[in-house]
């Protein structure tokens, strides 16, 4: 889950930036709650209540009389002591550059803004705090397990078991649903479910064939359903056009 605030004072832009956040995230399978607030103090109070924030749209200029986003960005450093959400800072000015150094912001953007520019820095996000390296959990017995996805190749249905392939070239064998693995974990981690005993790692597929998936080892070669054919090439170019950023 991403916890993210937009603050700007213009009513408009504030819900242009919250429409474009929740179409980006929707497609990148990433869970998000959106918090909007149209003034840095109300954005400061929030977060001195106890609100966190992974990720935050901050405006630069307020109107007369409030604080600006450069003070509000030195509250959340300073008063705060929050260095670990990522700012993005939002203006129409490049002149405040130099000011926002010592808040270490992870962005900066000019206005007007774009999809395409709030796209951007998302994409930089995800890359940056490995949103795709995220963890699988499985039961052994009483023992609960986790791996992480990017070091998993491929799950595999064997009788009622479930056999995980490692990277390393070893695997791991437990009781489970392929069905369940994959709706409740693996779908979101970009994983292909392309026969009723695979599910592969969209990132150890090399080459997608009509009717197989070749793995990076360009030996292990997987079948695809003919029933889900359509259903995986449609899924896999959707997960690679995304994936260029």
């Amino acid at each position: 889950m991403v916890y993210i605030a937009v603050c700007d004072d213009e009513v408009k832009t504030g819900a242009e930036i919250e429409r474009a956040l929740i179409e980006i995230f929707g497609k990148l399978n990433i869970e998000h709650e959106i918090d909007v607030f149209f003034a840095g103090a109300e954005l400061c109070r929030k977060m001195e209540s106890g609100a966190h924030y992974d990720l935050i749209f901050l405006d630069i200029e307020f109107a007369k009389g409030e604080i600006n986003g450069v003070e509000a960005g030195r509250i959340i450093r300073d008063a705060h002591q929050n260095y670990l959400v990522s700012i993005v800072f939002i203006s129409w000015e490049k002149k405040y550059a130099m000011q926002l150094f010592e808040i270490q912001p992870f962005n900066f953007i000019i206005k007007p803004l774009s999809h395409e520019k709030i796209q951007s820095v998302v994409h930089k996000y995800v890359k940056t705090t490995g949103f795709w390296q995220r963890e699988f959990t499985y039961k052994i017995g009483h023992d609960i397990h986790k791996m992480q996805i990017k070091n998993m190749i491929y799950i595999e249905s064997r009788d009622r078991k479930l056999v995980l392939h490692h990277a390393d070239g070893t695997n791991t064998e437990f009781y489970g649903s392929l069905k369940n693995a994959y709706n409740e974990q693996l779908k979101q981690y970009d994983f292909l479910y392309i026969h009723n005993a695979y599910v592969v790692n969209y990132d150890f597929v090399s080459t997608l064939k009509f009717d197989q998936a070749v793995l990076a080892d360009n030996c292990t070669l997987l079948p695809i359903s003919k029933h889900r054919r359509n259903e995986v090439r449609a899924r896999y170019l959707e997960i690679m056009k995304r994936r260029v950023m």
